[in-house]
């Protein structure tokens, strides 16, 4: 009988390498995410061999993530199975990559049935597209930075360190605010992104991220935070800025990608995530011109 539990720091140590075994550029398969998003969709974790087991608690229900790893696939599926009927529901996978879906079909013919899940498609770019911004298309973006430049002409650029992490908490805060005053929202409660933006801040170190921060007028003004998913795929777990300041999202996201290009040379793939159906959201990552979209599949047990 598998045994769940709520992801800690220290399980880091035997996660991450079932994680670099399964190579997926996928951000679910990573541990700052699993670790971040446990509260906010209820995540536990268990081994299986050498496979990483993940049941969510998501707007799906009981579901599973597919079994990173590169030990037998079959056991790992027929435990995830075993514990979902003993929840009193058929198994789901969600976030099933192409090569996923392929391997699944191998070791478990016939066994699920597969529906795209375009809302959950990751969003990759090309490190030097983002950090360079060539061409036509991009012709925008650049021009957004340069009204930010003569806005803020002497801006700087800092790593993201315990010295200036607070600096980081107050602007998610104000944020959070702007977009709970514009969404109707109750503005004294505090959502569980900023709760997990906060924590990634405070525990870098732990989880494996590095960010950075535009300081303008003394002040952050936007900061970017992630961490590899694989040695040439670049996860951006958060980014953050005030929507008002013309070209700051645009600034931050190319010093983001020049920093991780000179200190990772060896990455290829800057992933920023999905967009959750979120139509501003999709609009702005399509903006970009993304090189790959990563599709997903939710898998389910056929017949169930």
């Amino acid at each position: 009988m598998l045994t769940f539990e709520s992801p800690q720091f220290e399980d880091r140590q035997w996660v991450q390498p079932l994680l670099e075994a399964e190579g997926s550029l996928c951000c679910e398969f990573n541990f700052a995410n699993i670790y971040l998003w446990s509260r906010a969709f209820p995540q536990k974790i268990a081994r299986c061999g050498d496979r990483l087991l993940v049941r969510i608690q998501g707007k799906l229900g009981l579901c599973c993530l597919y079994p990173a790893g590169n030990g037998p696939l079959a056991p790992a599926v027929d435990a995830l199975a075993s514990d979902a009927a003993a929840n009193g529901v058929p198994l789901t996978l969600v976030c099933v990559t192409e090569e996923q879906r392929a391997a699944l079909e191998e070791a478990c013919p016939g066994r699920f049935a597969f529906e795209e899940d375009r809302d959950g498609f990751d969003y990759l770019y090309d490190i030097n597209r983002l950090a360079d911004l060539p061409g036509k298309k991009l012709h925008a973006k650049r021009n957004h930075i340069h009204r930010f430049d003569e806005q803020f002409p002497d801006w700087l650029l800092e790593d993201i360190t315990p010295a200036n992490v607070p600096e980081c908490v107050e602007l998610e805060r104000q944020w959070a605010a702007i977009r709970q005053e514009e969404d109707g929202e109750d503005g004294s409660t505090v959502s569980e992104e900023t709760i997990a933006v906060i924590e990634a801040l405070y525990h870098m170190d732990k989880l494996g991220l590095e960010g950075a921060l535009i300081r303008a007028d003394g002040s952050p003004i936007a900061f970017s935070l992630g961490g590899l998913i694989t040695p040439e795929c670049f996860d951006v777990n958060f980014e953050k800025s005030f929507g008002d300041v013309q070209g700051a999202y645009p600034a931050i996201n190319r010093e983001m990608a020049r920093l991780i290009r000179a200190r990772h040379p060896q990455v290829k793939w800057f992933n920023r995530e999905d967009d959750m159906g979120l139509e501003g959201l999709r609009r702005a990552k399509l903006s970009y011109y993304p090189d790959l979209l990563l599709t997903k599949y939710t898998a389910k047990e056929a017949g169930s």
